[in-house]
């Protein structure tokens, strides 16, 4: 029974740190996605500035345009009532006007180009920007594919493993179950190791003589004075 119970002790320790490793890879599994979502969000982030800034360029070109076509209209009523003008300084006066429309109306088709430019330049921004996403895409879905396929197998791993461990708690003693749980929770692994020698395989040092003979006739499961392991005795031949 002592055997068996040493046995059961060192498959749930085996177990144990087995879950550790599946639950640690279900926990960090997803972060591995945080990277490319970050570059995704900032795409959009850029998509709507670009946007933003199309706007705004689409509102300037309207209006140029309106204001182009309203100084035209300007100008070529001007001319038709230059031909009617009476005197001089009319006709000087009028000059000037239509000069000043005709000057205010190329600034604005050199804004217009201009604008027309930025545009080209804002599509071109945009078609680079979809062509990068694209492939941020695709690695993002592959990789999430890849995970759940991980996530899935780890989580079937993981309930076979606690199915096992179930297994493995049914045999050993409640007491001894309990104070295997205590340090586990209070110490780094292992929990369960072998005395050779007279020497705790945990903290490395000898135990004291009684102990080991105890330990040795292997009628009860015993702990290291030391470092409060649970031990059990291996044959220095079987250790090697």
């Amino acid at each position: 029974m002592y055997e068996k119970q040493i046995e059961q002790l060192i498959i749930l320790q085996q177990v144990d740190d087995e879950i550790i490793v599946l639950q640690e890879e279900i926990e960090q599994a997803p972060k591995e996605l945080v990277g490319l979502e970050e570059q995704l969000e900032e795409f959009k982030e850029r998509r709507i500035q670009i946007d933003e800034r199309m706007d705004i360029l689409k509102d300037q070109q309207k209006k140029l345009g309106v204001e182009i076509e309203e100084d035209d209209s300007k100008i070529k009523k001007a001319k038709n009532k230059l031909m009617l003008v009476g005197n001089t300084k009319e006709y000087h006066a009028m000059m000037r006007e239509m000069d000043s429309l005709e000057k205010l109306n190329r600034m604005r088709e050199e804004e217009q180009v201009a604008v027309k430019e930025e545009m080209e330049r804002q599509t071109g921004a945009t078609e680079d920007l979809n062509e990068e996403m694209s492939g941020v895409k695709e690695q993002y879905q592959a990789l999430k594919t890849t995970l759940e396929e991980r996530l899935a197998a780890a989580n079937k791993k993981l309930d076979s493993l606690n199915r096992k461990r179930k297994k493995a708690c049914k045999v050993v003693p409640p007491p001894i179950l309990g104070r295997y749980e205590f340090i586990r929770e209070r110490m780094e692994n292992p929990v369960i190791v072998p005395v050779t020698n007279g020497v705790c395989h945990g903290c490395h040092i000898m135990i004291p003589p009684q102990i080991y003979n105890d330990l040795q006739k292997g009628q009860q499961i015993l702990s290291c004075p030391n470092c409060q392991r649970l031990i059990h005795w291996v044959r220095a031949e079987e250790a090697e």
